[in-house]
């Protein structure tokens, strides 16, 4: 059974350990993400945004998280899901989550960044509406796709 839970301090290894293997696996990890790994609690969550994790009894097999941009604007960060978890949906739970925070905190858009390697994620992104964007204002210089998703009615 998957659970979606609250980031605490306390599973900021899993964190790290989950991102840093697709990261890796890409060639993609820059020192924006270490910083944001090393302390998503200060990173992210003291800026406004907010991570959840997929658990399954007591394993995380999963991360996705707002970063807080503006008041009516979030970017989606660090979502992955372990290997042998994939294909499950448990991606789309993430996502789901994040877009029913981003909406409960008031956002009107949603952004992302991404590398046009991640074929998998980018597929997802669009079933959900979100569309690609010209690649301005990355904190990333892999950062070869932005896409975003308006939540404005």
């Amino acid at each position: 059974m998957i659970e979606l839970i609250t980031y605490e301090n306390k599973y900021q290894p899993d964190f790290k350990r989950l991102n840093l293997e697709w990261l890796d696996k890409y060639n993609l990890t820059e020192s924006h993400d270490l910083e944001v790994l090393n302390d998503p609690e200060r990173t992210v969550i003291a800026r406004g945004g907010c991570i959840f994790l997929a658990k399954e009894g007591e394993e995380i097999i999963g991360t996705a998280g707002l970063w807080k941009e503006s008041e009516e604007e979030y970017e989606l960060v660090k979502m992955t899901v372990a290997p042998a978890y994939r294909g499950k949906g448990i991606s789309k739970l993430l996502l789901e989550r994040c877009l029913s925070a981003a909406r409960e905190l008031g956002a009107e858009k949603i952004i992302l960044y991404s590398n046009s390697q991640l074929k998998t994620a980018l597929g997802l992104y669009e079933k959900y509406g979100f569309h690609h964007v010209p690649v301005t204002g990355a904190p990333f210089l892999t950062a070869d796709v932005k896409m975003e998703l308006s939540l404005a009615h």
